[in-house]
């Protein structure tokens, strides 16, 4: 028996993608670190920062991933989606085309990650709204009719980034809640099953099945 601190500590891996220079990596660091950095060079590898909160009662460690540049190079592959149970794919609201290439890449995180993985589109840089090209209402639709939860953010003035990883953290912990749920059901109904009454009655059902008319 696991003691109950146990029970209620999670990892959620979070996979921050999207095109090069629309803000991941000052999502990542302002939220994990409280930082921004306004001379945010792009930088080669995978890398990731983790943050501790509170979810409901439960104490969830979020381990936040960033592409950290390889995306310029359609160089990501399936090691970096693998385990993740979240994705936040961001685009920057001044730039229609960060915008225009969401739907690739949701196809390739779908194909490579898991299908129930809670997906958030989130439109960054509204600090700059005076420049937007992405209406809200149009970014908004999309993720609705495509099952996404939806938020604009800043990472520059911090607009939204808290609730932004907050909101994807406590619905994954709701869907892995769901998922315990679903597995001590199917577990009391299995064990029912393998029950001396019930194998018997599964026997008289099947003589009874089977006899001669």
């Amino acid at each position: 028996m696991g003691s109950a601190e146990e029970d209620y500590n999670f990892v959620f891996k979070v996979v921050l993608i999207g095109e090069s220079g629309v803000g991941k990596t000052n999502l990542l660091s302002r939220f994990t670190r409280n930082e921004f950095n306004h001379d945010s060079r792009t930088t080669i590898g995978v890398e990731f920062s983790t943050r501790t909160i509170m979810v409901g009662d439960a104490v969830v460690k979020a381990q936040i991933w960033d592409t950290a540049g390889l995306e310029r190079y359609r160089a990501i592959t399936s090691a970096y989606y693998r385990g993740a149970v979240g994705a936040l794919v961001v685009f920057d609201i001044t730039k229609h085309q960060t915008y225009d290439v969401v739907e690739r890449w949701l196809k390739e995180l779908y194909d490579h990650a898991e299908a129930n993985i809670v997906v958030m589109l989130v439109g960054n840089k509204t600090d700059l709204a005076q420049a937007r090209e992405v209406p809200m209402e149009e970014a908004k639709m999309f993720a609705d009719n495509n099952g996404l939860l939806f938020v604009e953010t800043s990472a520059l003035d911090s607009t939204n980034v808290e609730q932004a990883f907050e909101t994807i953290l406590k619905e994954i912990f709701h869907k892995v809640q769901q998922q315990k749920q679903r597995n001590s059901q199917s577990n009391a109904v299995s064990l029912a099953n393998e029950s001396p009454e019930s194998a018997a009655a599964a026997r008289m059902e099947k003589r009874q099945c089977c006899v001669p008319l």
